[in-house]
């Protein structure tokens, strides 16, 4: 089990070129929010935008578009209950506040289905798969789940320590081909064959939203053409150290996830220096 270092995702970031356009960095589909929920779509489309993706689009339902519209201006709009063609994306990511109903898991079904392309899986999308075995076994190579311990138990079954289910995390992950990111103190990024704990981040980080953003940093650095286990590793690690720069401005208590978001610029730069 190796520690992800500061030297290892500075390896991995690829230095932008002066006359590059937002075409060079890819369209994210964000797939999130809900009647009441809807703050979780504006945090996960704004850590996608502070990542650096070229585009954003996000799905939200029909009713709630203001919100969205208002709060994150910078995003497209896709509604809901629309019927889009969604292989013009890059990359998606779905789950966070999208909810558990017959509307999500039809969602759900059909992006899995026919999306060709690497998905990050949070949230609702995650409980919505431990309830369709079925649909859970069309999830394709290289795509990216990132529960916390409670979503991963009603995936992968009770656990008694984090300890097994880091060991279950890996044996899943090269069972079906996938990248795990096990949310915790240390978080575990697992591909199966290689395996990484992150060390960046405090406790400011458990408030709600915090699952939210990361979703929104791995989807842009997909975008961005970075492989799926590159993405996740890179991801866990800024949002991290975001937030070990947002508490030299606030304490562990006041800390926002979105003062984390707004350091995400100086923790790219931190890596680079």
């Amino acid at each position: 089990m190796k520690i992800i270092t500061r030297k290892d995702i500075k390896a991995l970031i690829k230095p932008r070129k002066a006359d590059s356009h937002k075409g060079n960095f890819g369209h994210s589909l964000i797939v999130a929010g809900n009647k009441g929920s809807m703050g979780a779509a504006i945090i996960a489309a704004r850590a996608c935008l502070r990542s650096g993706t070229g585009l954003l689009t996000v799905n939200v339902p029909l009713q709630e578009r203001a919100i969205l519209q208002t709060a994150v201006p910078e995003a497209m709009l896709m509604m809901r209950a629309s019927h889009n063609v969604v292989q013009k994306y890059a990359v998606i990511g779905i789950g966070p506040g999208l909810g558990t109903g017959k509307q999500a898991l039809t969602l759900l079904t059909d992006m899995i289905t026919h999306f060709e392309k690497p998905m990050v899986l949070d949230a609702d999308a995650l409980n919505l798969l431990s309830t369709n075995k079925p649909l859970f076994d069309k999830v394709k190579e290289d795509c990216i789940l990132t529960p916390h311990p409670k979503e991963f138990d009603r995936l992968f079954g009770i656990h008694q320590t984090n300890m097994q289910r880091m060991d279950t995390a890996i044996k899943q992950a090269k069972e079906h081909q996938l990248v795990i990111v096990l949310k915790g103190h240390h978080t575990l990024v697992t591909n199966g064959n290689e395996s990484f704990l992150n060390k960046t981040g405090n406790a400011g980080l458990a408030k709600g939203g915090s699952g939210d953003a990361l979703t929104g940093v791995i989807t842009a650095l997909l975008a961005q053409g970075y492989k799926s286990f590159d993405a996740a590793r890179m991801g866990v690690y800024l949002h991290g150290a975001a937030a070990d720069i947002a508490l030299t401005r606030q304490s562990m208590e006041s800390m926002l996830i979105t003062d984390v978001i707004e350091c995400l610029g100086d923790a790219f730069k931190a890596v680079l220096k």
